[in-house]
Order: C-alpha cells, then sequence, then structure tokens
C-alpha cells in the first residue's frame, strides 16, 4: 500500500500514479470553451470555483453536437484554455468528439490542407462530406434527427473528421479527448482496427503539439484493448443509478445493475505502457434526456425516476444533492482502489429548474448578461430576491457572479481533499 502523493506531473506519456491523480479530481464542467455554440457566461466565477476545489481534470470543457461556427469555436476554446492555464498550469482540459455529424456543419467546413497530409493524400480545396461519412447500409442515419446521424468509423472521411477535430483541440491546449460512444462509430470496425488507426495518429500528433506532449483519451466503454493494448488512458461510463421502490427520487448504486462498469472495467495494458487488472476508471452523472413516465421507477430503464442522472441530480434538495455527492463518493472508493466519481460541475439539464437568490446589488440588466435566453426561460424580481428557471446545473456558489449557482462547490472541495489520503493499490 502507499498513500497518495498528489503529483500532477507529466510529459510524453503518464504514470499510473499521476493519472489517478487526475482522475481524482475530475469534474464534468460543460462550457469552460463551448458547449456547442453557447460559451459559460460565468467563467471566471467557473474557473475560480474550480481552482478552489481542487480540481485539476475539467471533463467535457468544449465540444459541437450541433451546428457552430467552427472557426469561431476553436478560437474560443483556444482564449479560455489559455486563461485557464494561467490560474492553473496543471488543468487538464477535456473536448470531445462525439458519435453525432449534423449534414448542415459538416458540409460547412474545409478540410484543412495538414489533415490530407497526415492521411498521406493529396491536398484539395474541399468541404468535409456528411455523405461519405455515413454508413453506407444506412446504420444510425437520422439517429439524432433528421440529417444529424452517427459517423462510421470504417469510412476514410470520418477518420479524417475526428482526426481533424481531436488535433484542433490539441492545437488549442487541450490535453484530453472524449470520443463518446465508440461502440456506435465503431459498429461494423472490426477488432477496432480503423479507432487504432486514428486514435494512434491523434496520439502521434499530441507528441509534437499537445502542452505536454501526451493527449488522454477515453470513451463509453467498459474497455477495449487492440493487439494487447489498450486503446483508451482510462474507461468511463454513466453511473446507472438504480431507484429506491417507495422512496421517490431516491437511487443507489449497485455492482451488475445494468450495463453500468462498476466491478467491469477491463484489464488492459495502458498506452504508456503499464498493465493492469482492471482499467482506472471514472463514473459521471451523464444526461440523455428524460422518460415520458417521470416519478416512476424502472428498472429495466437507464433513467432515474425518469430523468438522466444529471437532471434527477440537479431536482433533489441541497442537503439531499450533498448527501448523496459523500454517499456516492463513499461507495465508490471504499470498493475500487483505482475508481473515481466525476464531480457534477456544470452540464445542461433535460428539465427547467427554479432556483432563488437573494441579492441587494445585482441588477436585472447584470443577471441578463449572466443569463442569456438559451440559460434561462424565465426570470422574476421580488425586492431583493430572483427567481430563475435555468436549464444547466452549475455547482458554483451562489453570489452575483453566479446567482443560480447550486452551492455545491464545498462539498466537493470537501470530497476532493479527502481523496488526498485515499491509500491506492499500484501493482
Amino acid at each position: 500500500m502507499e498513500l497518495y502523493h498528489m503529483d500532477f506531473f507529466f510529459d510524453g506519456n503518464i504514470s499510473r500514479e499521476v493519472l489517478n491523480h487526475y482522475l481524482s479530481r475530475a469534474v464534468t464542467h460543460c462550457g469552460i470553451g463551448e458547449d456547442n455554440s453557447l460559451a459559460s457566461a460565468t467563467f471566471e466565477d467557473d474557473i475560480r470555483m474550480l481552482k478552489n476545489e481542487g480540481a485539476k481534470f475539467i471533463g467535457r470543457a468544449s465540444y459541437v453536437w450541433d451546428s457552430t461556427d467552427d472557426e469561431r469555436h476553436f478560437r474560443i476554446a483556444k482564449e479560455r484554455a489559455d486563461r485557464a492555464h494561467e490560474v492553473d498550469p496543471d488543468f487538464i482540459l477535456q473536448a470531445c468528439v462525439f458519435e453525432c455529424i449534423q449534414k448542415s456543419f459538416v458540409n460547412s467546413v474545409k478540410v484543412p490542407a495538414w489533415v490530407f497530409e497526415a492521411f498521406g493524400l493529396d491536398v484539395e480545396d474541399r468541404y468535409f462530406s456528411y455523405e461519405n461519412m455515413v454508413f453506407e447500409n444506412g446504420r444510425y442515419i437520422h439517429q439524432w434527427g433528421k440529417d444529424s446521424s452517427v459517423e462510421d468509423i470504417n469510412r476514410l472521411e470520418s477518420r479524417l473528421w475526428i482526426y481533424y477535430r481531436a488535433c484542433s483541440y490539441i492545437r488549442a491546449g487541450f490535453e484530453g479527448i472524449h470520443f463518446g460512444q465508440v461502440h456506435l462509430i465503431g459498429a461494423e470496425d472490426e477488432g477496432f482496427r480503423y479507432f487504432k488507426e486514428v486514435i494512434g495518429m491523434i496520439r502521434d500528433y499530441a507528441k509534437q503539439h499537445a502542452r505536454r506532449h501526451y493527449v488522454l483519451c477515453d470513451a463509453h466503454t467498459h474497455g477495449i484493448s487492440v493487439d494487447g493494448v489498450s486503446l483508451f488512458d482510462y474507461n468511463c461510463f454513466p453511473i446507472r443509478l438504480k431507484e429506491v421502490l417507495n422512496k421517490p427520487m431516491e437511487c443507489i448504486c449497485e455492482e451488475g445493475y445494468l450495463d453500468s462498469l462498476f466491478a467491469r472495467s477491463a484489464p488492459g495494458v495502458s498506452p504508456s505502457g503499464w498493465a493492469a487488472d482492471s482499467m482506472p476508471f471514472i463514473v459521471e452523472f451523464d444526461n440523455f434526456g428524460r422518460d415520458r413516465a417521470r416519478g416512476v421507477p424502472n428498472h429495466e430503464s437507464h433513467f432515474a425516476w425518469g430523468y438522466d442522472e444529471i437532471t434527477w441530480f440537479g431536482l433533489l434538495r441541497d442537503d439531499a444533492r450533498a448527501e448523496f455527492l459523500r454517499y456516492i463518493d463513499q461507495w465508490v472508493n471504499e470498493r475500487y482502489p483505482e475508481g473515481w466519481v466525476q464531480m457534477p460541475s456544470r452540464r445542461i439539464m433535460m428539465e427547467s429548474i427554479k432556483r432563488t437568490y437573494t441579492s441587494k446589488t445585482l441588477t436585472a440588466e447584470r443577471l441578463a448578461e449572466l443569463a442569456p435566453e438559451e440559460y434561462i426561460t424565465a426570470y422574476a424580481k421580488y425586492e431583493d430576491s430572483y427567481d430563475m428557471y435555468r436549464w444547466y446545473y452549475s455547482a458554483n456558489r451562489p453570489s452575483d457572479e453566479c446567482p443560480f449557482g447550486y452551492g455545491d462547490e464545498d462539498v466537493i472541495r470537501e470530497l476532493f481533499a479527502s481523496r488526498s489520503s485515499k491509500e491506492k493499490i499500484l501493482e
């Protein structure tokens, strides 16, 4: 046994110990870069909170799901990554390359010369092609709505696209890439050979261009190995909350429940060369929608009382959220020396939830600046109090800089501090 010493240094590869240190301080915080075309309007307070908590791994900090201005997207990602690293050079910011391509967006992005060159292709003056990315047999076409599909990794154009997006984030200062539902993108990739090719190319690019010459890769999987080496540095999966019958809105964790990752993180040899009987992993509060039957338990469904995990969490009372964070942190820590809860920090919910904030100094004009229409559906002022109906969960301590914060950052800080003494079996 060895007590944790919180070392965050890596360059060119990452040790098992340092990887666990980062995962032990992981949060999901969308919008540090951009969440689609939405950048957090409370960015400076977000950075303050992350530093105060002791967070080090900032998950899902930038990504695109729908259409956006791609040049502006990567410019904002870089500007905000630069600012975040001024506050804490040890931050790892994670971007996402998801299992979603939208026709109008893909067809509006030019293929850079450096992408063609990386694949040994002649440079062309053209845009990416949605039609050349989708499954030729029709699989997963319109999976996310009209002209919004899953890309097929077997098709060269998809590999060009994935490489372009991942490397563009690396150029912007991001050191983590989440590849989403790789079992959809790679549904017909026998032995994940094409995934191995493109992720290997992304890792080679990181050796030359990443801040610390390495990129941490993960996806929603229990583990994938090709030729004896794990494709990913660690495994990541939703929690898969199990409802407690006859106790409305109460949930627990349970090994073996549905397709949860608990006790199922596959063994592997990491891309950095060390071997594990079960790869380090994180579980996250996922968002994926809501059921028609809300408030009803269903142990055959991924929903928790009819909601995705972050919406369920956001609907809890303040004290119940704190209680659950302490519960799940202890439950995971007691069972898995290299398993970690990725703490909720900022994420879109599938329900508009009212938050009330009292201030004698906050003006309606300032609130409007902090809460664009996309974030809050309505708010009303009652003397010095504001009622706000918000679609985003934010862990920030409520203040004039983030009046709609849920106030969970102090609990997260407490739990991160307690992890500093967690014992880990190195081998």
